[in-house]
């Protein structure tokens, strides 16, 4: 009977080691197999991650460093590029010649191996002469005509495409001048330019004269339209370097002062 009562309990502890190692391997399998569940979801997102990361990757290297514009070379002010380095050497001003000018303007003829003549044009006085001279000035046309008639003690005349006194530009303008009619009060005393022409009192066109010394007798019959302002010492230089061949003033053509440009200043 003992015996029988030892073998049952030895059976019962048998049994119940062996549901304790069942309930374990249990436990141990659903841990086990849940540990590779969040494994393999590390790995998938571990994956994703690195999809991302050569997506992402791919894509910086389509897209240009800098905006669109800036890659390009073009930049609309916004940013704090610096832009095109332009400097603007030529600061002379373009004035619409469209209709008559009024006020005081100037500018410069650059006359070659001599200097720059500063002339002040009165297109209050006379602003048919002014317009026209300015226009012709920004068109370019006195660039590289001569003084082609210079008498020392008198003026010097230029402005003449033909370098001899009978050439001019398309139009020719007005006279204005008292005796043609027109108020004109700017006397031609040393230093004014005016506007030559033939015997027409309506026959001035591009060519000019500017007076050395006074010469009032002209007030009246010619069109004065300013003065200058610096550079008489150069209409002087030019007045005594003159060879005139004849008694008018005619300067040999190789031998006529070049004016480079006439530049509008305002």
């Amino acid at each position: 009977m003992k015996k029988r009562k030892i073998l049952a309990m030895l059976m019962v502890a048998a049994l119940s080691a062996g549901m304790l190692a069942g309930c374990g391997s249990d436990d141990t399998k659903e841990e086990s197999k849940s540990t590779e569940a969040d494994t393999k979801e590390n790995t998938e997102e571990n994956k994703d991650t690195e999809e991302t990361k050569e997506e992402s990757t791919e894509e910086s290297a389509d897209q240009p460093e800098g905006t669109e514009e800036e890659v390009s070379g073009f930049t609309d002010g916004s940013g704090d590029g610096e832009g095109t380095d332009e400097t603007a050497d030529d600061t002379s001003t373009v004035l619409d010649t469209s209709e008559p000018l009024t006020g005081l303007h100037h500018a410069e003829i650059e006359v070659k191996d001599y200097g720059t003549i500063k002339v002040e044009l009165d297109a209050d006085t006379a602003p048919i002469s002014v317009t026209n001279f300015v226009k012709l000035a920004q068109e370019h046309f006195y660039d590289g005509l001569t003084f082609h008639r210079i008498i020392d003690g008198f003026m010097i005349q230029g402005g003449d495409p033909n370098g001899d006194g009978t050439g001019g530009a398309e139009d020719t303008i007005k006279g204005e001048f008292s005796s043609n009619g027109v108020k004109n009060d700017i006397s031609h005393v040393r230093g004014t330019i005016s506007m030559a022409r033939s015997t027409d009192p309506d026959s001035a066109s591009s060519q000019f004269f500017i007076v050395q010394s006074d010469s009032t007798h002209l007030d009246g019959d010619y069109a004065a339209f300013g003065h200058v302002t610096s550079g008489m010492d150069i209409v002087d230089q030019i007045c005594k370097d003159a060879k005139p061949t004849d008694g008018n003033g005619t300067i040999a053509k190789d031998q006529q002062p070049v004016i480079e440009s006439i530049r509008m200043v305002d």
